[in-house]
């Protein structure tokens, strides 16, 4: 009996110990005593503000600096349109520190969405503000084979005076390219696709000789030739250029 009754004062004495730590711990009293007042961020503050930042983190202050949850924090600001990742990290006695990297914008997507260049499609409030971004379009779960032929096209008219800033890729599986002039290039269905493009590449130098504007519009999709479009201001096809 009086070695049961040991094991019940033991068993308490360690609850009284124990409870205050564990109510600590867990924000349940004494969170004033130790409050958070202090945030240190380190980032680049191109897209993600200080405000937003803070308006992130404040509900996850209210418990103190013990049982301040990290992970809750990381995942807060992790889902700001703008922020690849977080790290997050306790000072003592009242700072949280915070290190956020930006989402590097590689493309538009789509018009409302970007791609960035860790291939992840994000929603971005200002994306039709990045018009100097890359245009590519199509299917979202298309969207690594549109970078991809994207990035294929680039080197195919790096020897050209063309500069292709778009792609896109429609729902039947028909490609198209923008260049920065403003002409488009249509290619048709992918497997004739890089086909056709280096077929046009082949005759291209005569295509433009002559031509003090680029080409308006080319359609690629014939079986021996392709059709051409000029501005309505340019000069007349040099002789013996490729057309239907």
């Amino acid at each position: 009996m009086k070695g049961a009754i040991r094991l019940v004062a033991w068993c308490l004495a360690v609850a009284l110990v124990a409870l205050p730590v564990v109510g600590v711990l867990r924000g349940w009293f004494a969170a004033d005593r130790w409050p958070v007042t202090q945030l240190t961020v380190q980032a680049e503050f191109k897209h993600v503000s200080a405000e937003q930042i803070r308006d992130a983190v404040r509900p996850r202050l209210g418990h103190g600096f013990f049982a301040l949850n990290l992970d809750a924090v990381q995942q807060a600001v992790a889902a700001l349109p703008w922020v690849e990742s977080v790290e997050a990290r306790k000072r003592w006695p009242d700072t949280l520190i915070l290190r956020i990297y930006e989402r590097q914008p590689f493309a538009r997507w789509n018009d409302k969405r970007l791609i960035s260049r860790q291939g992840v499609l994000f929603d971005a409030p200002d994306a039709a503000a990045n018009a100097a971004l890359p245009d590519l379009r199509g299917p979202d779960a298309q969207m690594p084979e549109v970078v991809g032929f994207y990035a294929e096209a680039l080197k195919a008219f790096a020897g050209t005076s063309l500069k292709i800033t778009g792609a896109a890729l429609t729902e039947r599986g028909s490609w198209s390219l923008t260049a920065a002039s403003g002409a488009q290039i249509v290619l048709g269905d992918r497997a004739q696709a890089g086909k056709r493009l280096r077929r046009f590449l082949d005759v291209y130098p005569q295509v433009v000789a002559g031509h003090a504007d680029a080409f308006a519009y080319v359609d690629l999709r014939y079986t021996n030739g392709f059709a051409v479009r000029w501005p309505a201001a340019a000069s007349a096809p040099a002789a013996g250029a490729p057309r239907t």
